[in-house]
């Protein structure tokens, strides 16, 4: 099979391999799967550029957790029935050296989850990571119908799912963005109002639109950057999850800023998710999709070939939107 690896950490140009790979062997309780189109997340290409630590956790690694396909055959275990399902999967990378940049993946059944026909596989192979911790972000903040909800980042892959579920979880969405591009794009997506964090005072933004009383919950994307903000724009009892903090990574913050106001913190780890935590993603993910009622944004399609090229696209953070490679499709690289 096709497939793309490193076995050092570095530059995606100088690590990157492109060849034939051995298609994989199904294991009991597994499914092998035919990838047609595989995401490019962030954490993808931080692991790869060689991120916390640098080190490889296996002596070659095929990238990517997110993917889209078909069940082409299953282990033990697993019924037969699978066969011919198309899927959207999770946690392809994640504890194990071959992920979704490849043209086959094998990997636990429940990994591969149903993927409605209204939805293709370049929008199914959004779902894993930007999707997934979008819809824990939201929900970790409880009941939020009649609340008001920032989403800090609102036009990124993450921000984008998240505005739109806190709309359909009941919630009114204020959203932080750097561009009028990105704001058109929080708003389509139904956020009630914008925020240019480049050109406004956030805090007196919050505040005027919440009528000084702050906002019930936070979906944040960079905590470390953010923590002032949203110390002063959460309510008492408020809660924020942060996904991210690649800005400001280490974190100095007023501890009283947020613990008078008793708020709670929840720093989500989507690779993490508990079992029960994930069936709930999935479930509702599967169900908004099935009626039609979410926009995935792609921002940037390349093929398998042009995995280099994708990863520094993901890096340079200029792309709007989710980053996925077509399989299907062949180099446009000269």
């Amino acid at each position: 099979m096709k497939a793309a690896w490193y076995k050092e950490v570095g530059p995606a140009k100088t690590v990157l391999r492109l060849g034939e790979h051995p298609v994989p062997e199904v294991p009991s309780g597994g499914v092998l799967v035919k990838v047609c189109a595989s995401g490019v997340n962030p954490s993808d290409v931080k692991r790869r550029a060689g991120w916390l630590n640098g080190l490889m956790e296996y002596p070659e690694i095929i990238p990517h957790s997110d993917g889209a396909g078909v069940i082409m055959a299953v282990g033990d275990k697993v019924s037969k029935k699978r066969v011919g399902e198309r899927v959207w999967v999770y946690n392809g990378q994640w504890k194990r050296p071959m992920g979704t940049a490849a043209e086959y993946i094998v990997l636990p059944s429940d990994h591969a989850v149903h993927l409605h026909d209204n939805v293709g596989f370049i929008e199914g192979a959004c779902l894993g990571v930007p999707a997934c911790t979008a819809y824990h972000c939201v929900a970790s903040g409880g009941d939020l119908r009649g609340q008001q909800v920032l989403v800090q980042g609102g036009a990124g892959a993450v921000g984008g799912y998240a505005i739109q579920i806190a709309v359909l979880s009941g919630a009114q969405v204020i959203a932080t963005c750097s561009t009028k591009e990105k704001a058109d794009l929080a708003l389509a997506m139904g956020a009630t109002v914008t925020i240019n964090y480049k050109s406004q005072n956030v805090v007196e933004a919050v505040m005027a639109e919440t009528h000084g009383k702050g906002v019930q919950h936070i979906v944040e994307v960079d905590f470390g950057q953010n923590a002032e903000i949203d110390a002063a724009v959460i309510k008492s009892r408020g809660s924020i999850a942060s996904y991210s903090s690649t800005l400001k990574p280490r974190v100095e913050y007023d501890y009283y800023g947020f613990g008078y106001k008793g708020a709670s913190i929840e720093f989500v780890q989507v690779y993490l998710l508990s079992t029960n935590e994930r069936l709930a993603a999935v479930t509702h993910l599967n169900q908004w999709m099935a009626e039609g009622a979410l926009t995935h944004c792609i921002g940037h399609v390349s093929s398998l070939e042009d995995i280099a090229q994708a990863h520094e696209a993901q890096e340079s953070g200029q792309v709007i939107g989710n980053i996925v490679l077509d399989l299907e499709k062949e180099s446009v690289s000269v």
